[in-house]
């Protein structure tokens, strides 16, 4: 709900009445940069206690923090109230910023069967997107302040339902022993000595044990690396360039959200999980990734303020990536670590949101500016274009995820889902 407006809202705070403003890039380029360091270290940090604690009790602590900076906006959009929300944002963002996800993911593979899960993470992603189309739609009506008054009072809704209608998933019995394959409790068969969790929370170890222990998971993880190096450029660079280029404001940027998120429902919620059990996620990855990057090309090269929109509609099969991605991570690994394993994917999400910024950031501001080498508005997107394009090199090496067994409780109340 609030995404459209927040580029506004900066710079109408930064740099008032004008369409081009250095300072607001850099500005985002630096919070992209801070989230991204704290994400690296806490994204693992909250999917190993996750395993440990459950995943409700760590789904509690994001969704709480988030309300706190559309507090502020809420309240004011001056320039100190906007001063003191990019401080709490970027600050809370650093703890908040994908866990949710992630551990819905997480929460997902404790219930669902390995051979489901692809499409089950499908219809999750597909449920995000329906939301982000009711939420962007609303800000087309909304006003800019109203927009941040409801997004809050939403957020205190989604905590209080689930702390009183989401039952825990996890099994408290530990179910990795004696495993031999590489699918199995990756933790648990690496070389490296057992790490106590809080005298090493902080260390990254566990992180950096799934990914000596097993080649395939390594590979995934390269491939979310450039795959968010990608995103993250587009999300970095697009809402500025669209402004430079075309005029576009809130309502602009809304629609091509709408126009997103309708096709990423469609895909997700009817067309993935059609297709994912005959063809595979292995074989689905490389598909999604490669629309990945033709929808950034388009983003790139725009001639038209048309063509946003057109690039927007390929989402409706350039959104089977990131599922399919989590899904193998997932099978790589037994029941015990799942939290673990989509807590390291999102972190090195994380540390692609660290790197992508200091690439894009100055090509932004650059190709923006009057001093520009030569006329490309759109050139550090295409650059984007260009790391999601190795990832689909990558995507095309790695095999299919092997199949294990989900050891589900019999008393478990989700189990009807499966």
């Amino acid at each position: 709900m609030v995404v459209p407006s927040i580029t506004d809202v900066t710079m109408a705070a930064l740099c008032p009445g004008k369409d081009k403003c250095s300072l607001a890039i850099y500005l985002s380029g630096a919070q992209q940069v801070i989230v991204g360091l704290g994400s690296l270290l806490v994204m693992p940090m909250l999917g190993n206690l996750s395993d440990t604690y459950g995943r409700k009790i760590m789904l509690t602590i994001p969704i709480s923090l988030s309300i706190i900076p559309l507090l502020v906006l809420a309240c004011s959009m001056t320039k100190y109230y906007f001063y003191a929300y990019y401080v709490l944002k970027t600050t809370i963002a650093m703890a908040t910023q994908g866990s949710v996800s992630f551990l819905a993911y997480a929460y997902v593979a404790d219930i669902v069967q390995a051979s489901k899960r692809a499409s089950v993470f499908g219809i999750v992603s597909g449920v995000a997107f329906v939301s982000a189309v009711l939420g962007n739609f609303s800000a087309r009506f909304l006003s800019t302040s109203t927009a941040f008054q409801v997004a809050a009072a939403i957020s205190v809704i989604s905590l209080v339902y689930m702390r009183l209608f989401l039952s825990e998933s996890l099994i408290s019995n530990s179910i990795c022993v004696n495993k031999s394959s590489e699918s199995e409790c990756l933790l648990q068969k690496a070389p490296a000595k057992k790490w106590l969790m809080f005298r090493n929370l902080l260390s990254l170890g566990d992180s950096i044990s799934l990914l000596r222990t097993s080649p395939s998971f390594l590979k995934a993880a390269v491939i979310a690396f450039f795959y968010n190096v990608s995103e993250f450029g587009l999300y970095n660079s697009l809402m500025y360039c669209l402004k430079a280029q075309f005029h576009f404001n809130k309502d602009q940027f809304a629609d091509l959200l709408i126009i997103s998120g309708i096709a990423g429902s469609i895909s997700q919620l009817i067309i993935m999980p059609v297709f994912c059990p005959f063809v595979g996620e292995a074989r689905l990855l490389p598909i999604g990734l490669f629309f990945t990057f033709a929808h950034i090309l388009l983003y790139s090269v725009a001639w038209a303020p048309w063509v946003p929109y057109a690039a927007a509609m390929m989402c409706v099969v350039s959104v089977f990536a990131l599922p399919c991605l989590r899904s193998i991570a997932s099978k790589l690994t037994g029941p015990d670590e799942q939290g673990k394993v989509q807590g390291c994917i999102t972190g090195i999400s994380s540390f692609a949101g660290i790197v992508a910024p200091f690439a894009f950031t100055p090509l932004t501001a650059l190709f923006l500016s009057d001093n520009s080498p030569f006329y490309f508005p759109g050139f550090s997107i295409f650059c984007s274009a260009i790391a999601a394009m190795i990832a689909v090199i990558l995507s095309m090496m790695i095999g299919p995820a092997p199949a294990i067994n989900s050891i589900i409780s019999s008393s478990d109340p989700a189990q009807t889902l499966v």
